[in-house]
């Protein structure tokens, strides 16, 4: 069973591509666009995770966020995503389990949010993703095989390239002597 996370950031971009990147590593991933959004999923879907941007529509946004997610009765973990981190563990006070500074290179951010996983939820939970993971291999290995294209045999390939030359008209060959004449010749 995948872990179910929640992202929310009013930048697209950030979202899109964080979206992405988790689902590549075997997340089940939500989004919202804003603060309204993302209090609202947390109450309508159970996350394991929820990754909040602190600053969208209002500075308080984030915070708020962080709010429906501690009283809601799932407790998932909490990460503070942020461009703008703050000093010392103010992060903490607002009530996240963790802070994550973008940009963040992915297999550090991947490595930040499977320490947080198995330090909220317990060491059974960092075996979830690794087994779909797995999974998933095998998929994208037989995917790939199937649209190899199938080859021909050697007779008839060799037929395929006797016509294909018998077809195209012979091309002049110039010596590089006589191309440098002529090249010199046109200039004068």
């Amino acid at each position: 069973m995948k872990r179910r996370i929640l992202l929310v950031d009013d930048e697209v971009a950030v979202l899109l591509t964080l979206k992405a990147i988790l689902e590549i590593s075997g997340y089940d991933v939500d989004t919202a666009t804003s603060g309204r959004e993302g209090k609202h999923r947390i109450r309508s879907r159970e996350y394991e995770m929820i990754i909040t941007d602190m600053r969208m529509e209002d500075e308080h946004a984030g915070k708020e966020v962080i709010d429906a997610a501690k009283t809601a009765k799932y407790k998932p973990a909490i990460a503070l995503l942020t461009a703008f981190p703050q000093e010392g563990t103010a992060w903490e006070e607002i009530g996240a389990d963790k802070m994550l500074v973008k940009p963040m290179h992915t297999r550090v951010l991947l490595q930040q949010l499977e320490a947080l996983f198995v330090r909220h939820h317990g060491p059974q939970s960092a075996t979830a993703v690794s087994a779909s993971a797995a999974k998933k291999k095998p998929v994208a290995k037989a995917v790939v095989a199937a649209k190899k294209p199938v080859k021909k045999s050697a007779p008839k390939r060799a037929a395929t390239v006797k016509k294909s030359v018998a077809k195209k008209p012979a091309a002049k060959k110039i010596s590089a002597k006589k191309a440098v004449t002529k090249k010199s010749a046109s200039k004068r």
